[in-house]
Parts: C-alpha cells; structure tokens; sequence
C-alpha cells in the first residue's frame, strides 16, 4: 500500500476512534456533553468508595455534580430495601445539625448564600439508605436547572423502582452517587 493511502488510513481510523470516544464519553478533547458519563471518578458508574473522603477542604461542584474526592457518598448499614421501602423511614433517620452543614459549606468555600440557593443535600439520599455522615453531603444549588429541586425528583423516582424490584437497591445508590444528571436525563415525566 501506498505510503500516502497508509497515512490516510491511519487518519480514518483516528477519526473513527475519536468520534466512539466522544459518542460513549463525551469530548476527551474539549469536555463533555451536559449529563454524560466520563472516564473521571466522577460518573463513572462504578461504585464509589463509600465514607471516604479524600479531601475536605477547596471542594468544588462540577457541573452539577458533587466533587467526589469530598462528597463520595456513605451508606447506612439500616439502610436495607425493607427499611427504605417502610413509610417513614427517612425521616426516621434524618439527623444533619446545623454545625455539620456549615462544616460543608466550608469545605466547598461557601462563606455565604442566600436562602434557597444552596440545599445541603445526601448524596446518596436518606430514601435510598445514604448516611448522614459529611461524606454524604455537599451543598446542592437550586441553579442552573437541574439543581437540587430535580434531583428530588431523581430520588423519589430511583426510590419507586427499587421499592418496585425494578433495579436493585445497591444499583440505585450507585447511580445517585455517581451520575444522579444522567439518571434524571433518561427519566420518564420529568
């Protein structure tokens, strides 16, 4: 083969590898596309290392998403299918005092909002067996849409399907932790 067709070849191929990268990914040159997946710890949906916080100071939200070095999610061990499932679970173990969401609000460099702007939310939400630990906070935005309204809406729906046997409840909180945009993106009635 020609040495110029060889080139081209190459060129096609590269093209070709490129554009699978960007369509299972998003851009590995320039990004990613709202909501999508990435190779990061971020959204990978591999499963998180739950409690573990890495960092806990210069935190930053990306796009919507907790930093998963701060916020990787924590899991009660109550936390099972059956108790979730039981009306009036959540608020049963809903204990967050008021000088851990400041402690959260530092660790993001948050010194000051307005009511309603941020919401210091689980991760993994209570619903689907998340801890109150400072793991498994961070401080949701309300804005840019989807903010921390749509991912109620997020919880509430991933709590239905486990509840319905739809996806398995370790599933779920993988899920929310991981990507909960990228569940809301393919959520039916939004």
């Amino acid at each position: 083969m020609p040495r110029r067709q060889s080139s081209l070849l190459l060129a096609l191929l590269v093209i070709v590898a490129l554009f699978l990268l960007y369509r299972a990914y998003g851009s590995p040159l320039i990004g990613s596309k709202p909501g999508a997946a990435t190779p990061t710890a971020i959204g990978t949906g591999t499963e998180p290392k739950w409690g573990v916080q890495t960092k806990t100071s210069g935190c930053v939200a990306h796009g919507g998403l907790a930093d998963s070095a701060c916020t990787p999610g924590a899991l009660l061990a109550s936390g099972t299918k059956d108790a979730i499932c039981r009306s009036g679970y959540a608020s049963s173990v809903r204990n967050v005092p008021t000088s851990e969401k400041d402690q959260v609000y530092v660790e993001y460099g948050i010194s000051h909002h307005t009511p309603g702007e941020y919401e210091v939310d689980h991760l993994v939400s209570l619903e689907l067996g998340g801890s109150n630990d400072i793991a498994n906070l961070w401080p949701e935005a309300a804005s840019p849409k989807p903010g921390f309204h749509e991912k109620d809406k997020v919880e509430n729906y991933l709590h239905d399907q486990v509840c319905a046997n739809a996806i398995s409840l370790r599933e779920a909180q993988i899920e929310i932790a991981t990507n909960w945009l990228a569940v809301y993106n393919r959520m039916p009635n939004k």
